[in-house]
């Protein structure tokens, strides 16, 4: 799979990922403001609007669409849903399903024929982002961890993703060195699986948690499974600089991937904050990013499918109609 998806990202430009999952889920409606499992809480509640969330992005002409793990373990689901862990696993498998149903649905739909077939990610977010504090974008709980700890944590999640046939894992916020390298220890232990590896940063030169980005480079290149590494869920000025300090270092194997957020504030108790701080778009930045090496580039939280839709437009002039959406019924 690893080769399949380089000769995708070579032969066909940069795949375009999908955008915000929870942020098209609250514009269709769903309450996940405070809620422990967030958009995850839905697989259980409600899974036909996380199938119309992914079907959006995909009209909108994403290469890659996410599941909506990002938030959720079997340690999340037994406490919070009253569970047994074998239900709490076939419910995390089932984020991987619901997204392959959408893209055969997608496939069967709409797709002109000679169009390769877009690729399921299936999301593992931080410790942090089950912590429910924001420390995601810190990294601070990592002083308090060992490398085995991170690994115990993270495995049933990247077991269940793996066996439910996740095109590619997609290890993503990640705000520390030491979580990073549990991740790429862990990743062993399931060899047939390709991931690739993206920091939650501070700035344009350093991580969350303060160790620089070119350190964090470093360690993604001794990982044999790595299709990419990268950034996603930081301000989509700080891309630049943080790509271009560590160009000369990262692996011929590699390319970046690349996902910021609108440019907006997150607080853990208000949620985004949007008075003046959106910056420069994705679409207006991404051919720079492009020109850097960027082979996977998309958006995180409160990018829309329209955004997805002039993202595409700039790096690939195909048009495509978000609001012409359907449902995937």
């Amino acid at each position: 799979m690893g080769s399949h998806l380089r000769h995708r990202m070579i032969d066909n430009g940069p795949l375009i990922l999908d955008g915000g999952l929870a942020t098209q889920l609250e514009a269709q409606g769903c309450n996940l403001k405070g809620d422990p499992l967030w958009s995850a809480r839905l697989l259980h509640t409600y899974p036909q609007a996380i199938r119309e969330a992914h079907y959006r992005f995909l009209l909108s002409g994403a290469d890659v669409v996410t599941t909506a793990t990002y938030q959720a373990s079997v340690t999340g689901f037994v406490n919070h849903l009253d569970m047994s862990s074998e239900c709490a696993r076939e419910l995390l498998m089932s984020g991987v399903h619901l997204a392959k149903e959408t893209v055969e649905k997608f496939v069967s739909d709409s797709r002109p024929t000679g169009q390769s077939c877009p690729l399921v990610a299936g999301s593992v977010g931080p410790y942090g982002a089950f912590l429910l504090n924001g420390s995601e974008y810190t990294g601070v709980y990592a002083e308090n961890m060992s490398i085995e700890e991170f690994k115990v944590w993270h495995r049933p999640q990247i077991d269940c993703l793996v066996a439910a046939g996740a095109d590619v894992i997609a290890l993503e916020t990640i705000p520390s060195i030491k979580e990073a390298e549990a991740l790429l220890e862990l990743l062993r232990e399931f060899p047939n699986s390709k991931a690739w590896l993206s920091f939650s940063c501070r700035d344009g030169r350093c991580i969350s948690d303060g160790s620089l980005f070119t350190d964090a480079v470093q360690l993604a290149n001794r990982s044999m499974q790595l299709v990419a590494v990268g950034v996603n869920c930081c301000a989509p000025t700080v891309v630049e600089p943080l790509l271009e300090s560590a160009r000369s270092l990262l692996s011929p194997d590699l390319s970046w991937v690349v996902y910021p957020n609108s440019g907006e504030d997150w607080d853990s108790e208000q949620g985004w904050l949007t008075s003046g701080n959106r910056s420069a778009s994705i679409p207006e930045l991404s051919q720079t990013w492009l020109k850097q090496g960027a082979a996977l580039i998309g958006g995180c939280c409160r990018i829309s499918p329209a955004d997805i839709a002039e993202l595409k437009q700039q790096l690939k002039g195909s048009r495509t109609s978000p609001a012409s959406a359907v449902s995937a019924d």
